[in-house]
């Protein structure tokens, strides 16, 4: 099978717009996808043309309101518009569509001949908008109709699982010259490696959030080729990536793709959600991948999944890192040593001998913060809601704990002159700090305590906003991204 391709669906309203879309993705993409069902009623009148002005390979599709499109007029004026649009031009190929999507059950015999006759490739679709398929192979097999038709195929996936088995199948197919992909967020993967997939294309959005698919799952072909370098992944590429969920906000596989680019490994790293830890062991052992970051929620359950620890994984009781060494899983906590450099390149200190940290949360990162404060000879009071949980992780320091509300105020100030945010609250939020948006809500700044948040997106989380507001200096937890990020990177080149 050949290297997929890069198809950019086009959404917009008018031609004009579409047109205007390729221009900006032309040094991406290899072929367009024109969906005459999103464009507005008048502008279907110009869609004959459109081959001859994109200038490149186009798919024409007008996707049914069933299939998930946006067509409601009935299958007869469907059919007038795919003949209007197919009006063949034979004396010179590129003006015509290079390929027609009709699901699997719309079959019109003058259309499919007409585009047999003029070299327009048939894609025979089918389409499940909300579960996965008990099996994609004895699909494809079913509407692989004739050699001169690509099937597709494209589901919804409810778990990794379902992608995990997908992937299974595609391995064991023997046809050639498919589409398949699982949508949303837990089907990225089969966008990101269509090749591994067994897939021809791989169909991306703009990034422009009104014209994007990407309630489906769709990425944008700037990022498929500056992110993941797309074009340059094959058979020999060696897959890292990130696990857990829902990973909308992370920024490490542009930290880790980038490192791959500048040291010339052929490996790409890819994020694939598990709402399950298990899922991720699955997923992972069947495409081989050879390491993968843990995030929330799984940096503690993973570990009983692991056949190797280091020292830290055992005395923090969470694991960010798992390498495949020799057959085996081993984890590693790299997010201790980022958080120790990052915290004293915030601070200025060496260490944090007479310091009282406040850390905010019990969580997998909480520990790996609770463990390098205590190296660095700081003492802390760990806050969280589930009071248990703040005693279990400040007992296996020797710090004190509380719980996180109101009642625990004075204890708050105490320890107020570093306080490191661990838990989710503020990811991808911004305007004004609230008790949804702010774990510290109830707490009034003085101005002179040192913020530090190890969310990263936004830059500026609504607790960060308020503090500085009072004066304090706060720091977002990009640079524990990086430099944990550094430490997971040598340990991604020991992978085996």
């Amino acid at each position: 099978m050949s290297k997929p391709f890069i198809c950019l669906c086009l959404t917009a309203p008018t031609v004009a717009e579409d047109l205007a879309l390729i221009e900006k993705y032309r040094h991406y993409i290899d072929l367009v996808e024109l969906r005459v069902d999103l464009l507005a009623d008048d502008e279907r009148l110009a869609i004959r043309d459109f081959p001859s002005k994109a200038g490149l390979p186009c798919i024409l599709t007008i996707r049914r309101t069933v299939d998930g499109g946006q067509f409601s007029e009935g299958e007869a004026a469907r059919s007038m518009l795919f003949a209007r649009a197919l009006a063949f031009a034979s004396e010179d190929s590129s003006k015509n569509f290079a390929y027609v999507d009709f699901e699997e059950d719309f079959h019109i015999s003058s259309l499919q001949d007409a585009a047999l006759a003029y070299g327009t490739k048939i894609i025979r679709s089918f389409h499940d908008m909300k579960n996965p398929l008990p099996s994609v192979a004895d699909k494809l097999r079913q509407m692989r109709v004739s050699r001169y038709e690509i099937p597709k195929i494209a589901f919804m996936p409810h778990s990794l699982s379902d992608v995990t088995k997908l992937y299974t199948e595609m391995q064991q197919f023997k046809g050639s010259d498919q589409i398949v992909c699982a949508m949303g967020t837990l089907g990225l993967p089969t966008r990101i490696l269509a090749g591994k997939f067994q897939s021809y294309l791989s169909y991306t959005s703009p990034e422009d959030l009104e014209l994007a698919l990407s309630d489906i799952g769709h990425t944008d072909p700037k990022t498929l080729e500056e992110i993941y370098h797309f074009h340059e992944l094959d058979e020999k590429t060696m897959v890292f990536g990130i696990t857990g969920y829902p990973l909308k906000y992370t920024s490490s596989p542009a930290l880790h793709n980038t490192n791959f680019k500048k040291e010339k490994m052929n490996a790409v790293y890819i994020p694939f959600k598990a709402e399950k830890a298990s899922e991720a062991f699955e997923f992972a052992s069947t495409l081989d991948i050879k390491g993968f970051s843990v995030t929330i929620p799984h940096k503690e359950d993973i570990i009983k999944h692991l056949q190797k620890t280091d020292k830290k994984v055992a005395e923090i009781g969470a694991c960010n890192t798992v390498i495949s060494e020799d057959g085996i899983w081993a984890g590693y906590n790299t997010d201790c040593t980022g958080f120790s450099k990052a915290l004293c390149e915030f601070t200025g200190l060496k260490n944090l001998k007479k310091k009282k940290v406040a850390i905010i949360g019990a969580g997998g990162a909480a520990k790996a913060i609770a463990y390098a404060i205590k190296e660095l000879g700081g003492k802390a009071c760990v806050f969280n809601r589930t009071l248990t949980k703040a005693k279990m992780l400040a007992e296996r320091f020797g710090f004190k704990y509380a719980s996180l509300g109101m009642e625990s105020i004075e204890i708050l100030r105490e320890y107020s002159e570093i306080i490191v945010q661990t838990t989710s609250k503020g990811m991808g939020m911004t305007g004004e700090s609230n008790e949804e948006t702010d774990p510290l809500w109830f707490y009034d700044f003085s101005g002179e305590e040192l913020l530090y948040d190890i969310i990263y997106k936004p830059e500026i989380t609504p607790i960060m906003a308020r503090a500085a507001k009072s004066g304090c200096k706060t720091q977002n937890g990009f640079t524990m991204l990086e430099y944990q990020g550094e430490e997971q990177f040598r340990l991604f080149k020991t992978a085996k």
